[in-house]
């Protein structure tokens, strides 16, 4: 197929430091591109990818010189895929809802992986004049506040199979690994270390708007505090050891995270999760296998001491089975072939059913052989 994936211009793809979506649009285009599709990635210029590169803008608006209004270059962006919309048996949107106006009218199939929150007020109105648009969320707690919006599928991510390896034995401390906001809880994770006697390492970025909060309630917990060590950003390399060598990634957020990468990053490794019960967390994480959700400060300090009953290679086994990248590629592969030949009905796409695999739907009581048994049925995904 010839098919163009449209990503954000904020970070490069895949994103030189932190970054989820950029760093998802890269799998699944080098994933694509293996598989003998002719790809075209809408990026910035100091992407690295297989695929044809169509550069928007020379550099990654954050690292780059930022533009005073970024809405100029994704404008730009959307006019050079609407010209050359006619290349393209399917155009893959990541771009949030900017496009919407465009895509609607393109004449050309396509769809758009909403990779962020969609519980925000002004949203309704938008996505009920546009409700044509065929779209898939990354986890289906991510759609719920938005339930009648024109969904096709819950495609879960996916991580190469050999971007990370299985550490089977890890060294004494825990980790925290993402971006410093209110919602990402680093204060939580500070007071389960400081709990448990445990050295926490943290790996993160601190983004403008967040400065304040980093500067007033973070830093007064780590500046003094033996037990925490902060690194800043780290890439994919970085975070092989970093994460992998960990006895638990903490997850204690504080918000509908709509999927959170990082913990099928741990999952690869073989690292344990404890993660908070919000967002995804539950349909992501299987309770028991590859960590555990927790509700409170005290449940998560008694998972700490838990965390020996993990078996790691069971925890590797599961992200095998269901968080891979040509997992990932086989979904987007079937619902890009149903999308391009639709059939249109009132104003709906009306597809094929797609059913896929949910470990956090999977009983405790199951055993890890039985968990990816039940995972690698036929047309199953996480």
């Amino acid at each position: 197929m010839r098919i163009a994936q449209v990503a954000p211009l904020h970070e490069s793809v895949p994103p030189q430091k932190y970054g989820g979506t950029e760093r998802v649009v890269h799998f699944l285009t080098e994933e694509l591109v293996s598989r003998g599709h002719e790809v075209t990635l809408f990026a910035s210029g100091d992407s690295q990818t297989s695929a044809e590169l169509h550069a928007c803008v020379p550099r990654a608006l954050r690292l780059g010189q930022q533009p005073v209004d970024p809405t100029v270059p994704e404008t730009l962006q959307l006019e050079a895929v609407g010209r050359q919309a006619h290349r393209f048996d399917i155009i893959h949107f990541h771009t949030g809802h900017l496009h919407f106006p465009l895509s609607s009218r393109l004449g050309v199939p396509h769809l758009t992986t909403q990779h962020g929150r969609l519980d925000l007020v002004d949203l309704p109105e938008l996505y009920r004049v546009f409700a044509e648009i065929p779209l898939v969320s990354i986890s289906d707690h991510q759609r719920r506040p938005l339930a009648a919006a024109n969904w096709q599928a819950t495609i879960h991510h996916g991580l190469p199979v050999d971007r990370y390896t299985l550490v089977p034995a890890p060294d004494d401390y825990l980790v925290f690994v993402g971006r410093i906001a209110p919602e990402k809880r680093l204060d939580r994770a500070i007071a389960i270390a400081t709990a448990t006697g445990l050295p926490l390492r943290v790996a993160a970025k601190v983004d403008r708007v967040d400065r304040d909060y980093f500067e007033s309630a973070i830093q007064p917990l780590i500046t003094g505090n033996p037990l925490v060590e902060f690194v800043g950003e780290i890439d994919d390399i970085d975070k092989q050891e970093f994460i992998g060598r960990a006895r638990a990634l903490l997850f204690p957020i504080d918000w509908p995270e709509p999927f959170g990468l990082v913990m099928i990053e741990a999952m690869a490794c073989g690292t344990p999760v404890i993660a908070w019960r919000n967002g995804s967390v539950p349909e992501v994480m299987h309770d028991g296998v590859t960590g555990f959700v927790v509700d409170s400060h005290e449940a998560a300090v008694a998972a700490v001491e838990q965390l020996v009953t993990i078996d790691r290679a069971g925890v590797r086994a599961l992200f095998d089975t269901c968080y891979t990248a040509p997992r990932m590629a086989d979904d987007y592969e079937r619902l890009y072939g149903s999308l391009s030949q639709p059939r249109w009905a009132g104003c709906r796409w009306e597809q094929p059913s797609m059913d896929f695999c949910r470990p956090g739907e999977l009983q405790k009581s199951q055993g890890v052989s039985e968990v990816a048994a039940v995972a690698s049925r036929d047309g199953a995904r996480d």
